[in-house]
C-alpha cells in the first residue's frame, strides 16, 4: 500500500495561494486607513465599554460582488455618516464570504469573477484594495469572518466582526473569535436559538490554540489571549423574530444568566424582516421605539442596504447585470437607507445620553 493509495484521493490540485505578507505587501496599509481601522475599533468598544451613548450601525450591501458599485455606496454611505456621526456610528458592511445552505455564489473572494473559475489569489488582492479604499474615506468596515485563514489577509482593515449564524456554533469560528483584533458580534442560531451565541461569546473570552498559518503563510500554532468584546446579534429564525420587546428581555436574563454583559445587536434583516426589505424600516423603528422607552442593552443594528432595491440572480452574461443590486439578499435601497438613518438619529437625539447618566 502506497500513500498516492490513501492521500488525496478526491484532490484535484493544491494552487499555490500567496502569502498574507505577499498580499499585504502589494497592497500595504496606510496611514490614513489605519487610522480609521483603529477609530473605528475605539469607538465600537467604547460604546460596548457604555463609555459612548451611541449605537453603530453595520449597514451596507448584503454582499461585495462589484467594486465600483460598492465604493459609490462607501462614498454615499461616508457623507451620512458625517451628518449623523452625533448619534449613530455608522460603519459599513463589507461581507467578501457567503456561507451557503445548499450551493450558489460563494462571495467575492472565492469567486471575483463570478463565472466558476475560483481566482481566490485574484479575489483576496481585491478584497484587500476595496477595503483599503473604504478606508481612506474615513469609514470603518465590518465583515462576517468565514474563512479562518482570510484574517491574516485582511484583519488589519476591519473595525467589526460578525460570526453568523451557521457558524457560532463551531469551535474553529470561537476559537479564531478568540484572537480576532476587532470586537466580535455572534448571531444566535438559524432556528432562533441563542444559546449557541452565548456560549459563542463565553469561549472566544477565553485564550485558545489551534492550527492556523502566520503571515509568511506557514502552518502555525496560533495562541490567543481570548476576546472580551464579544456580544450577541439577534437575527430571528425559521421564519420568526426575535426583536420585539419580549424577545430582547429574555436575551437579556439568558445573558445575565451566563455572567455576560447586556450587549446587544439587532439584526433588522434576515428572519428578523422574514427576508422582506420592505419590513427592515419597520424593524429598525421598533428597536429605536423599545431604547426610546428605556432600553438600555441594545447598542446596534445591522441593516442590508444597496443602492438598488431588492436583489438579482446572477445571468451568464455578467453585463447584463443591474448596477448597485444584490446577487444575494435583497436589500433596501439607497433613498431608504439615508431614510431610516435620518429618522432614528432624529428619534434618538438626547435620548441616548440619558444611557450614561443611568
Amino acid at each position: 500500500m502506497t500513500l498516492q493509495q490513501l492521500e488525496n484521493l478526491r484532490i484535484g490540485a493544491f494552487d499555490l495561494m500567496p502569502s498574507p505578507e505577499e498580499i499585504n505587501a502589494r497592497v500595504p496599509l496606510t496611514e490614513r486607513a489605519g487610522e480609521t481601522v483603529y477609530a473605528g475599533r475605539e469607538a465600537i468598544k467604547a460604546i460596548l465599554d457604555r463609555k459612548d451613548p451611541r449605537l453603530f450601525v453595520v449597514v451596507g450591501p448584503c454582499s461585495i460582488h462589484d467594486p465600483l458599485a460598492g465604493y459609490d455606496y462607501a462614498q454615499r454611505l461616508k457623507r451620512l455618516a458625517d451628518e449623523v456621526g452625533d448619534t449613530l456610528l455608522l460603519v459599513m458592511r463589507v461581507y467578501f464570504e457567503k456561507p451557503r445552505t445548499s450551493a450558489g455564489w460563494k462571495g467575492f473572494i472565492n469567486d471575483p469573477r463570478m463565472d466558476d473559475s475560483f481566482h481566490i489569489e485574484e479575489g483576496m488582492q481585491k478584497a484587500r484594495e476595496f477595503l483599503m479604499r473604504i478606508a481612506e474615506l474615513g469609514l470603518p468596515a465590518a465583515t462576517e469572518a468565514l474563512d479562518p485563514i482570510a484574517p491574516q489577509y485582511l484583519g488589519d482593515l476591519i473595525s467589526w466582526t460578525a460570526i453568523g449564524a451557521r457558524t457560532s456554533e463551531s469551535q474553529t469560528h470561537r476559537e479564531m473569535a478568540s484572537g480576532l483584533s476587532t470586537p466580535v458580534g455572534f448571531k444566535n442560531a438559524t432556528d432562533g436559538d441563542i444559546l449557541p451565541a452565548i456560549n459563542a461569546i463565553k469561549s472566544a473570552s477565553s485564550p485558545h490554540s489551534f492550527l492556523g498559518i502566520n503571515m509568511q503563510g506557514r502552518s502555525a500554532i496560533v495562541r490567543t489571549q481570548g476576546n472580551s468584546y464579544g456580544h450577541i446579534v439577534l437575527r430571528g429564525g425559521e421564519g420568526r423574530s426575535n426583536f420585539d420587546t419580549v424577545s430582547v428581555c429574555m436575551a437579556e436574563r439568558a445573558l445575565a444568566k451566563a455572567g455576560i454583559r447586556q450587549n446587544i445587536v439587532v439584526d433588522c434583516s434576515h428572519a428578523n424582516s422574514l427576508k422582506d426589505p420592505a419590513l427592515q424600516p419597520l424593524v429598525m423603528s421598533d428597536v429605536v421605539h423599545q431604547i426610546r422607552e428605556g432600553n438600555q442593552s441594545i447598542v446596534g443594528l445591522m441593516v442590508e442596504s444597496n443602492l438598488e432595491w431588492g436583489n438579482q440572480p446572477i445571468p451568464e452574461d455578467l453585463s447584463r447585470l443591474k448596477y448597485g443590486c444584490s446577487v444575494t439578499d435583497a436589500c433596501v435601497d439607497w433613498p431608504t437607507t439615508e431614510a431610516m438613518i435620518r429618522k432614528a438619529r432624529e428619534a434618538l437625539q438626547g435620548v441616548l445620553e440619558r444611557r450614561l447618566a443611568g
